[in-house]
């Protein structure tokens, strides 16, 4: 029999159908605007009848059906921002609550109200709509400053609840993370490894916490974020070109100044200024490093990419001798220390960081069970593949599967025709108990990651590089122009000048811009960003050269050689990975 123990009372019911509102010159499509109901209202698993969400990858779906806050909180913000002007519904939510406070729930809670079953999935997503709605733009940031953030729920039994409804614990969540804590371990400074592989261990918690969670112990295996080796660029020359498949070739680097590199880490790539147009502005690119690790050299390796500048300059016009410029290494997608079986898995390019692990492992040599995985479209297109099979001749337990896609009629150097996938795991006897790495298109992310997990690998020991330019993320903006990148509009800035490394774009900054992400957007560079305000780092971009400085502080600093763009402003010439 269940132990139902009270914890609070539900006050008010809020529903809301998403709307068109203005917003700093943009359209912003929103559902936050909620407004009480009278009576009783069935609970569905998306969302609470007559309710709507107007950005469902950020606030909808089964993870984020329904939204919760307390009316304690109401009364703090009241004080702390002197107002009295709140209704119900106020801070989005369709639920508002007296008890369950952030800092008493925890994540799995279970909950009865009225005839409907619910679980803890996850805090609030910090968002600039929020500030809209409260005509505070601070807002997003002070919810997670003052740990008050809300949380929300997943239906797990379909019911009516209404106004004076009892709320009811059924079940307390594993590991007893509250709503606040879990919120303060994402978004505050202190990441510890052991609260995160804790937060991990929470079967409830919405999966893409979860993997916000993965990333941040992959990014701080040892407990940090080194410094990049050097600041800005540094001038190399090209001492080899080599062709690796017919669309991959490897370039050696070495200073110009024969001073000794710093080896980078296994799995860690070089971001490079190319010049092919002395007149026009440089070309700023990020390449995988992958070779083996030493003081002398880098090895980076390139695909040819249909109608992009900078590989095609690469490809087509580089030669021996030449000069580029390349910043110090830098990313966590690393190999790391430790006994476990190692899974390296990719497709395509994405066999570039994890040639750098195979040939540490291989110099080792390491004892570790190693399991190679790679998927190519033939063999004209498999890249270091007699430099694969070398470097696991080397190592004592190592196993290897080559799927090709598309395979030529001649081919030979291949184990399955098709692509790799959960099956091809299933079949093959990938243990789950190793630590995997995987690179390659979005796709194939998705696909191995998900059936490693049901498989029944940690989530923590998965750790990811996704090939290519990352999707923009601008939640909510209606009819955003798919444009090209270009000058601002308007006369010239007369400030230093900003690069845009991956747009192929220099602009002079306008003071009259109120952010970097403000500069970016005029310019129509892809950007990525949610809270505006340096509290969920969605905006956090690598800062190749130069420094900035920051109109609002953000809770936690960004990560050494990045910068959050949202809430900053150059100090000088400034070079970002954009």
């Amino acid at each position: 029999m269940v132990t139902l123990a009270s914890a609070g009372r539900l006050l008010s019911v809020n529903v809301g159908i998403p709307r068109d509102v203005e917003w700093e010159g943009r359209i912003v499509h929103t559902g936050i605007w909620k407004d009480p109901v009278d009576g009783r209202r069935m609970v569905r698993r998306l969302n609470v009848d007559g309710d709507g969400q107007g950005d469902l990858q950020g606030h909808g779906g089964v993870n984020r059906a329904v939204f919760v806050y307390q009316i304690d909180s109401y009364r703090y913000w009241q004080q702390f921002l002197g107002r009295d002007d709140f209704t119900y519904g106020q801070f989005g939510e369709n639920f508002t609550v007296e008890g369950l406070a952030d800092d008493e729930v925890c994540i799995g809670d279970r909950y009865r109200i009225g005839s409907a079953l619910f679980e803890v999935s996850q805090p609030r997503v910090t968002c600039y709509r929020v500030g809209i709605r409260m005509s505070e733009p601070r807002m997003p940031s002070l919810l997670v400053a003052h740990r008050r953030p809300g949380f929300y729920l997943r239906v797990l039994e379909e019911g009516e609840v209404g106004a004076g409804d009892v709320v009811e614990r059924v079940e307390r969540g594993p590991e007893a993370m509250t709503v606040a804590e879990l919120d303060g371990l994402l978004y505050l400074p202190g990441h510890a490894r052991r609260d995160l592989i804790r937060a991990l261990r929470i079967p409830a918690l919405s999966e893409g916490w979860q993997g916000s969670f993965r990333e941040l112990v992959e990014q701080a295996p040892d407990g940090g974020t080194a410094e990049p080796a050097w600041p800005g660029f540094r001038r190399m020359r090209v001492v080899e070109i080599d062709r690796e498949s017919a669309s991959v070739i490897s370039l050696r680097l070495v200073a110009l100044d024969r001073q000794p590199v710093v080896p980078a880490r296994p799995g860690q790539f070089l971001t490079v200024r190319l010049r092919p147009d002395l007149a026009a502005a440089p070309l700023l690119r990020t390449y995988s490093l992958s070779g083996a690790p030493n003081s002398e050299s880098y090895r980076i390796s390139v695909k040819r990419e249909p109608h992009g500048a900078a590989s095609e300059y690469l490809h087509a016009a580089l030669h021996v001798e030449d000069v580029l410029e390349a910043g110090a290494p830098r990313g966590s997608f690393v190999l790391r220390p430790g006994d476990h079986a190692v899974g390296l898995m990719s497709a395509g390019v994405g066999a570039t960081p994890v040639m750098a692990m195979l040939h540490v492992l291989a110099d080792e040599p390491s004892a570790r069970q190693v399991w190679w995985l790679h998927g190519a479209r033939n063999g004209a297109e498999h890249a270091f593949e007699q430099e694969a099979l070398g470097l696991l001749a080397q190592l004592p337990d190592a196993h290897r599967i080559v799927c090709y896609s598309r395979p030529g009629p001649h081919d030979q150097g291949f184990d399955i025709t098709g692509r790799v996938t959960g099956e091809v795991l299933e079949q093959a006897g990938v243990p789950t108990d190793a630590d995997f790495y995987l690179c390659g298109p979005g796709p194939f992310m998705h696909d191995i990651t998900t059936a490693l997990i049901a498989r029944g690998a940690a989530p923590e020991r998965i750790s990811t590089e996704v090939f290519g330019p990352a999707d923009p993320i601008m939640p909510g903006i209606v009819d955003a122009p798919a444009r090209s990148p270009h000058l601002p509009a308007g006369d010239p800035g007369s400030g230093p000048a900003i690069f845009f490394g991956r747009s192929n774009l220099s602009v002079a900054w306008d003071p009259s811009f109120a952010s970097l992400l403000a500069l970016a957007e005029a310019c129509d560079v892809p950007v990525r960003w949610s809270c505006r305000t340096g509290v969920c780092h969605t905006c956090e971009t690598g800062l190749v050269s130069g420094e900035v400085s920051y109109r609002l502080d953000p809770l936690e600093p960004p990560a050494p050689g990045t910068a959050l763009i949202c809430c900053s402003r150059p100090r000088g010439e400034v070079s970002l990975d954009l």
